[in-house]
């Protein structure tokens, strides 16, 4: 008699029967992963390094404009 992956027809998997199926799932999928060379972590970790450094920038500039802006606004101090 072949084993299949699905369950007969009115017959439950009880919890162990579950939690085998979740791990053989979760070694399948690890299966997959693909590791990435020297290179390309070099390369992605630039990459992120770069837009950290972007976004950094971005927020400063922001935070530095919306405090001139309220100390215009609520203290009366110049804009520039």
């Amino acid at each position: 008699m072949a084993e299949s992956s699905a369950p007969a027809e009115g017959k439950k998997i009880g919890v162990f029967g579950r939690f085998l199926r979740y791990i053989r799932e979760i070694i399948a999928e690890l299966k997959k992963v693909i590791t990435p060379t020297r290179k390309e972590l070099v390369n992605y970790t630039l990459v992120v390094l770069a837009f950290v450094a972007i976004m950094m920038l971005l927020v400063t500039g922001l935070d530095f404009a919306f405090g001139r802006l309220a100390g215009w606004v609520f203290a009366g101090t110049p804009l520039f």
